[in-house]
C-alpha cells in the first residue's frame, strides 16, 4: 500500500477508534459488517473505482457510499465507508485493503476484551508454524478449487482449543484468501496486533529451543536495537543446522549455519 493510501487508512482508524471502544467485546461483529463490505467491493471492479475515482468528488463518492451500504450495515459501517470513499487512495484495490485491515482491528478490539492480544498473537504464531511444517496443510487451506467452507473446517480442526477471536481470525483468513498467501496474511495481523499493543514483534527460529536466559538477552538486545519493547515469538526448524533466523515485519536477518553455508556453495560456484 502506498504513502497515500497509508495516511488514508490511518486517518480512518483514527476516526473509526471511539466506535470500536464503544463496541468492545461486540467489536466482533462490526469486524464482520466491515468484511462484508469487503467482499461486495472485490467482488466488483466498477464500485471500486467508482469509490476511488480522483476525478468525482468527495461529496459524490461518500453520498453513493450511502446509498448502496444503507441499511445493510449498520450505521457506523456506512458512516466509516463513506468517510473512506472522501479520502485519495493511490489504487482502487486499496481500499477494500484498508477496510480488510479495520475489520481485523475490531477483531483485534474484541480479543482486548476478551482473552488478551498476547494471546491471540501466540495462538496465531503457533498456526504460522504449523503451517510453515506441513506443506500439505498449508496447500490445502490455500486451494481456491476447494469450497471455503472446507477450508475453514480443517482450518478449525487445527485450532482446536484457540479462543473465538483467534479462529474468527484465521476463518475469515482461509475463507477469503485475498493474499497470495495465508502466511502472509496471519503476519500482516500480527503487525496490527503488534500496532495496538505499541509494540515490534520478531519472529525468531533456531535449531534448538533457546532457554528462558537466551530469550530475555535476545528480547534485550532487540529492543535496544529498535529503539521499542519488542516481543519474540520463537519458533524451532532443526534443518538450520546452528544459529538463527530472526525476523522483523519485512526484515530478515538469517544468521543460520545452513544459510552460510549456502552463500559459501554460491560464492564457490561462481
Amino acid at each position: 500500500m502506498r504513502a497515500t493510501s497509508k495516511a488514508s487508512l490511518t486517518t480512518a482508524t483514527e476516526r473509526f477508534e471511539p466506535v470500536l471502544a464503544a463496541a468492545g467485546e461486540q467489536a466482533g461483529q462490526v469486524g464482520e459488517e466491515i468484511f462484508a463490505v469487503v467482499d461486495a467491493l472485490d467482488s466488483s471492479a466498477s464500485l471500486r473505482r467508482a469509490l476511488t475515482d480522483p476525478t468525482r468528488s468527495a461529496d459524490a463518492k461518500a453520498e453513493l457510499a450511502e446509498r448502496l451500504l444503507g441499511g445493510s450495515v449498520r450505521p457506523d459501517v456506512v458512516a466509516l465507508v463513506a468517510g473512506m470513499a472522501r479520502e485519495r487512495w493511490s489504487a482502487d484495490t486499496d481500499l477494500p485493503d484498508a477496510l480488510e485491515d479495520l475489520g481485523t482491528t475490531a477483531q483485534l478490539v474484541a480479543a482486548e476484551h476478551g482473552p488478551g492480544l498476547m494471546t491471540v498473537e501466540d495462538e496465531l504464531f503457533r498456526f504460522g508454524r504449523v503451517l510453515a511444517d506441513q506443506r500439505e496443510l498449508r496447500v490445502a487451506l490455500a486451494a481456491r478449487r476447494l469450497p471455503a467452507e472446507n477450508r475453514v473446517g480443517l482450518a478449525e480442526r487445527v485450532l482446536e482449543g484457540a479462543s473465538p477471536e483467534t479462529i474468527a481470525l484465521v476463518r475469515r483468513t482461509v475463507s477469503a484468501l485475498r493474499q497470495r498467501s495465508v502466511t502472509g496474511r496471519l503476519a500482516r495481523i500480527g503487525e496490527l496486533a503488534a500496532e495496538r499493543r505499541k509494540r515490534v514483534v520478531a519472529s525468531v527460529l533456531s535449531a534448538a529451543p533457546l532457554t528462558r536466559a537466551q530469550l530475555d538477552r535476545l528480547t534485550g538486545i532487540l529492543s535496544r536495537a529498535y529503539g521499542t519493547e519488542v516481543h519474540v515469538n520463537a519458533g524451532v526448524d532443526p534443518s538450520f543446522l546452528g544459529g538463527l533466523r530472526i525476523q522483523v515485519g519485512a526484515e530478515v536477518v538469517d544468521a543460520t549455519i545452513l544459510s552460510k553455508l549456502e552463500e559459501a556453495r554460491r560464492r564457490i560456484a561462481g
